[in-house]
């Protein structure tokens, strides 16, 4: 049993158990049935199925919080549990599947994203409205929890990026929580991204208060951005706010004398599979450019477009490269 066959396997079982959480009840029927089949067809997928549906149960039944809304999560555990006595005989498969899944998969975000209470799939965008009458986008990928109490709106960010719209309401201040900071504000719209190590803040009306354990929290105001880790809240800068809300609707990515790699970076996670590029070959290359982030093929072609020094092999739709073989790095 290779290495390859048993990613590809839980990969495979990971998106069934996507599908498996649609809103619509006629899709969540077709992905059963789909999911049947293809849990039949070979033991090495009925083994990855076992090792994704067991972490699902262990990690629902840990994160549960009484009156939590978890109506993707319940739809596809309803939707995979097995009869008593099935799930007997899957518990010694389980054991093999969750190792061959890795810790990255099996601790990291993917489990943390299947079962999130907003998530948008990559490539798509979505907005919600929450209790309060407050709105949340998630880019694609992106991924929330949302706890309400009497007390406080608390959103929990899992990965990607949002733009909350927050509702007034001066008795309960609106926390999103990032990892790194918990940003507190009463009626405000901003974005927010978590990326490795690092948040992004971006404020297009009013203020908020960014907050870091052992740090003393920061006014953050209209048309600026901070960079937040866990060192505390970084300088702040300047923004173009209106550009930034219209970027938002347009779902494009706008980039002012950025470096490509960077670039590429974000068009990578708003598509499927893998993109990959050397950071040091590109490095010398910067870009200016408005680019669609919910066609990140065209936008890889503006990019081909405008930089004729670049190669970019679609090997795959899931697998892209892209280099620049006749220029290399810039000569000192």
């Amino acid at each position: 049993m290779s290495g390859a066959r048993t990613d590809a396997a839980a990969e495979q079982a990971a998106r069934w158990i996507v599908r498996l959480s649609a809103d619509d009840p006629a899709e969540r029927d077709s992905a059963q049935a789909g999911y049947a089949a293809w849990k039949a067809a070979d033991p090495l997928h009925a083994n990855a199925a076992a090792g994704m549906e067991n972490l699902l149960g262990q990690l629902h039944a840990v994160r549960e919080p009484a009156g939590g809304d978890h109506r993707p999560a319940r739809a596809a555990l309803k939707a995979i549990r097995p009869r008593p006595r099935r799930l007997r005989q899957l518990a010694a498969a389980s054991a093999v599947a969750v190792l061959v899944l890795g810790s990255a998969m099996l601790a990291g975000e993917r489990p943390a994203y299947l079962l999130a209470d907003l998530r948008s799939p990559t490539g798509q965008w979505s907005t919600h409205t929450l209790a309060d009458g407050s709105q949340i986008t998630l880019a694609g990928g992106g991924a929330v929890n949302v706890h309400f109490n009497r007390g406080e709106r608390h959103v929990e960010l899992l990965r990607g990026d949002i733009l909350v719209d927050v509702a007034k309401d001066a008795q309960r201040p609106f926390i999103v929580d990032s990892g790194q900071a918990a940003i507190r504000a009463l009626g405000t719209r901003f974005s927010v991204r978590r990326e490795d190590g690092a948040t992004i803040l971006n404020m297009l009306e009013s203020t908020v208060s960014a907050q870091v354990p052992r740090h003393p929290a920061v006014v953050v105001q209209a048309g600026q951005r901070a960079r937040i880790t866990s060192d505390g809240v970084g300088p702040l800068t300047n923004i173009d706010a209106a550009s930034l809300q219209d970027a938002w609707r347009a779902h494009q990515l706008v980039v002012d004398d950025q470096p490509l790699a960077e670039v590429l970076d974000e068009l990578a996670r708003h598509r499927p599979g893998q993109l990959r590029y050397d950071r040091a070959q590109i490095a010398h290359i910067r870009v200016a450019a408005v680019l669609p982030l919910d066609d990140t093929d065209k936008a890889l072609q503006l990019l081909i477009d405008n930089f004729p020094q670049l190669r970019i092999r679609m090997l795959t739709r899931y697998l892209v490269m892209v280099d620049a073989p006749a220029s290399g790095p810039a000569k000192k």
